[in-house]
């Protein structure tokens, strides 16, 4: 694996790349339902994600998940940008500004078919935010290193089966204080692509149909 002061190195150098592929992705997120932000920072000089853990008090389907600061588009949110930053400031007590958002990745539906926009944006390091979870929506915040999502020894997969026969895999991010699964190792996946392209090998493929007998 690459030392973490080369990571550092390559996590600073790889946001003008980042930002230019997002934008030429074209990704339009003003039509999702919802938006996650994909938070990149540093602890003690190590890049990582931040990760939250919903509360249990949280009614449906997501409570007690592993997932990004995200939620619903309101009404008065401009763009998927928008509701990133405010679901942000709203679950964490962080005001991240406008212009730390590289841009967005693919919006993605999630197992309830609403679409969700991640929105990648850099905090900096962590040490020089004051975090403030709102107990009602967060139970826990906590990071994952890029050296440590990039181990294979930390990476697996989910296999599924539709009624039909349709197989497909999804990843799992294992190892660290809590499984990362479902839309938000997805995610995890997808920014591992855009920052590291080279060090990153996708685990998850979709079988070929096998031909009827």
């Amino acid at each position: 694996s690459l030392p973490s002061c080369l990571l550092l190195s390559l996590f600073i150098s790889l946001e003008r790349r980042c930002r230019a592929r997002l934008a030429a992705g074209g990704a339009g997120g003003a039509a999702a339902a919802a938006a996650v932000l994909v938070p990149l920072c540093s602890v003690r000089g190590r890049p990582a994600l931040l990760f939250t853990l919903r509360s249990r008090r949280l009614a449906g389907p997501h409570s007690g998940d592993v997932s990004f600061p995200g939620g619903r588009r309101d009404p008065a949110d401009g763009d998927a940008v928008a509701t990133a930053l405010r679901e942000t400031r709203e679950e964490l007590g962080v005001a991240v500004a406008a212009t730390s958002v590289w841009g967005q990745l693919r919006t993605l539906p999630d197992r309830h078919g609403m679409t969700v926009a991640p929105v990648v944006a850099n905090l900096g390091p962590l040490e020089a935010l004051t975090l403030n979870p709102n107990p009602d929506e967060v139970e826990e915040v906590f990071t994952l290193p890029l050296a440590h999502l990039l181990r294979e020894e930390n990476q697996g997969y989910t296999h599924f089966r539709t009624a039909s026969g349709y197989g497909y895999t999804l990843p799992v991010f294992l190892n660290g204080p809590h499984k990362v699964w479902g839309l938000t190792a997805i995610i995890t996946e997808l920014t591992l692509e855009l920052l590291l392209p080279g060090r990153y090998r996708r685990k998850t493929h979709v079988p070929p149909r096998k031909a009827p007998a």
